[in-house]
């Protein structure tokens, strides 16, 4: 029994925000973010459209591609860092949402690794037998941590949602394996400092700006080429796949720079390689999600079609995974 992604959806808000619209925000320009980061647009949610919503909806369309009904989902995962609440968890929020009252709920966090950490979780337990049908959520409102005075992030980030059920039964994406790494020596070079337990919101953290996301940009391109090249090469491996077996390459969208490193290493040409960066920036755990529903609603994809899938973000945390179309 293997699991499969049997059906995938996304939802990204209708606000844009675009290069020309930071260029009146902070000292930028349309040309310098184009050029380091391949990124023109992104999305913003609204200040009434919370992280459950966008969940939900994507949710609601990965569960009509599946053909399946809230009665039919046994789990809800949510993988993100922006819940709503520090509790109670926003999977609880979205089964609510989507109507699904016998469906356990949980969040987990990888930063932008969420969606392929989510994807080993629901893998083994429908491969356990443990549950049928797995709804695995990613959902992302980074809008709400972003300094937009901080031209070095502001940037970079979008709020968005993805969403798929994986299961056993139909046909769909078989996942053949995940692999999973994570980096806690190297947690300070992508943080929100302030908010949690260690470090609770307090008139000085307010002024301190510390409820803003903070990043050390060098440093986490120089470990991401590198963590996803380690991850992908060993579902590869495992699997006895060379590079040329590889029908598509959908990484994780942060940056146009490290994609392309990363392609280079795999030698896949960029016409494979699978982007949304340009429309939607990087929406954290749900981007790999967003960009794999877009790419299987081209209708492109042919049987015995490999897609790999990499991703690397805060914890240090990064993953790949194996996916073939039945």
């Amino acid at each position: 029994m293997i699991a499969k992604i049997i059906g995938t959806g996304s939802y990204l808000p209708e606000q844009v925000l675009s290069n020309h619209d930071l260029e009146k925000m902070v000292e930028t320009s349309d040309e310098w973010i184009t050029s380091r980061t391949g990124m023109k647009e992104r999305r913003i949610a609204g200040k009434d459209e919370h992280n459950s919503d966008m969940g939900a909806a994507a949710a609601l369309k990965a569960m009509e591609a599946a053909n399946v009904t809230a009665s039919d989902i046994d789990l809800i995962l949510v993988a993100t860092l922006t819940p709503d609440y520090s509790f109670p968890s926003t999977a609880c929020l979205i089964q609510a949402l989507i109507k699904a009252p016998q469906a356990a709920a949980m969040d987990m966090q990888a930063a932008c690794s969420g969606y392929l950490y989510g994807l080993m979780m629901a893998k083994s337990f429908v491969e356990s037998g443990q549950y049928r049908n797995v709804l695995l959520v990613a959902s992302e409102k980074l809008s709400s941590i972003v300094n937009y005075k901080d031209r070095n992030t502001c940037v970079l980030f979008g709020d968005g949602a993805s969403a798929c059920v994986v299961s056993a039964q139909g046909k769909g994406l078989a996942i053949r394996n995940v692999n999973l790494g994570a980096d806690g020596e190297l947690a300070n070079l992508l943080i929100l400092p302030a908010g949690g337990s260690r470090k609770p919101a307090s008139a000085e953290t307010v002024f301190a700006e510390e409820h803003f996301l903070k990043m050390e940009g060098k440093e986490v391109f120089k470990h991401a080429v590198r963590r996803m090249e380690a991850a992908a090469k060993q579902c590869l491996d495992q699997l006895t796949l060379s590079e040329s077996d590889i029908s598509w390459l959908v990484p994780h969208q942060a940056n146009m720079r490290i994609i392309e490193a990363l392609a280079k290493r795999f030698e896949v040409p960029m016409e494979k390689v699978f982007m949304t960066i340009h429309k939607y920036g990087n929406t954290s755990a749900s981007s790999v999600g967003i960009a794999l529903d877009e790419l299987l609603r081209l209708d492109t994809m042919k049987s015995g079609d490999n897609l790999l899938l990499a991703a690397f973000g805060s914890g240090l945390t990064w993953g790949a995974s194996v996916l073939t179309n039945e």
